[in-house]
């Protein structure tokens, strides 16, 4: 079956789960096997048929069409960042063989040049170059093996990143849902398969959150960093795209 079929699947299962019949008059007496709405109820809401909403759980047939994801939006009262994850597993960009970037060598020079801490990353999260500032201010990336040379991998395994963050579990799960929103265009490829899985085994919050399906894209914000020399402080943070190649973002800090 298509990735982007199973994994609009599975965010409709998960959002249909987490809500409360009582909140659209189905209470009832019968006892229910499952928590949340019945598929049956959520395609009622939707104006869809039980059986085709049943075959889009599963993953099974063609991608709905943007008047369906709608309609099921509104049944599951999404949010907007998920209802404009699921337009994009339907309408997205075909999916394709998954190879790690390279960054030119005028951005490395670029980032390195940066008076703030700076680095780059790829779509799966992987670090690829970062400058002096942002060793001191993260960690060195530099004495780390290059398979684990990833953002994702380091803030669910790395006690160093841990003790980072005041608010770990915040900055983690953030980064989790961050993340998700590319791997379900991923879903397909081993190198995304093989890291989810190494998360999964190495860390319960990992394992945990990941059931949740969410997706939220943060690109700017604040961040409380707790740090060996420079102690307590806070760091603004934004993301931009390279135009030359998409799949690149580089990341900017300016420390308080």
């Amino acid at each position: 079956m298509p990735s982007g079929s199973r994994q609009i699947g599975e965010l409709l299962r998960q959002r249909r789960e987490r809500l409360s019949p009582a909140d659209f008059g189905t209470t009832g007496t019968a006892r229910r096997r499952t928590p949340g709405l019945r598929r049956e109820e959520v395609a009622e809401l939707a104006g869809i048929s039980a059986d085709w909403y049943v075959r889009l759980e599963q993953g099974r047939g063609s991608l709905p069409s943007r008047r369906t994801i709608d309609a099921l939006a509104k049944a599951l009262r999404l949010t907007p960042a998920d209802h404009a994850h699921l337009l994009s597993l339907a309408f997205g960009p075909p999916r394709r063989s998954f190879k790690k970037e390279s960054v030119p060598a005028h951005l490395v020079q670029l980032v390195k040049h940066l008076k703030s801490p700076a680095y780059i990353i790829g779509t799966r999260f992987d670090m690829l170059c970062w400058n002096r500032h942002a060793a001191k201010l993260l960690r060195d990336y530099s004495i780390i093996p290059e398979k684990e040379r990833n953002t994702l991998y380091q803030m669910f395994t790395s006690p160093e990143i841990k003790d980072r963050y005041p608010d770990w579990a915040l900055e983690a799960r953030g980064m989790l849902e961050n993340f998700r929103t590319n791997f379900d265009f991923w879903s397909d490829a081993p190198e995304f398969l093989e890291l989810v899985e190494d998360l999964k085994r190495l860390s319960s919050d990992f394992r945990r959150w990941w059931k949740d399906h969410g997706v939220r894209k943060r690109t700017s914000g604040k961040k409380a960093i707790r740090h060996p020399t420079l102690g307590a402080i806070t760091a603004n943070y934004a993301t931009f795209q390279a135009n030359e190649d998409p799949r690149l973002t580089l990341v900017i800090y300016d420390v308080a």
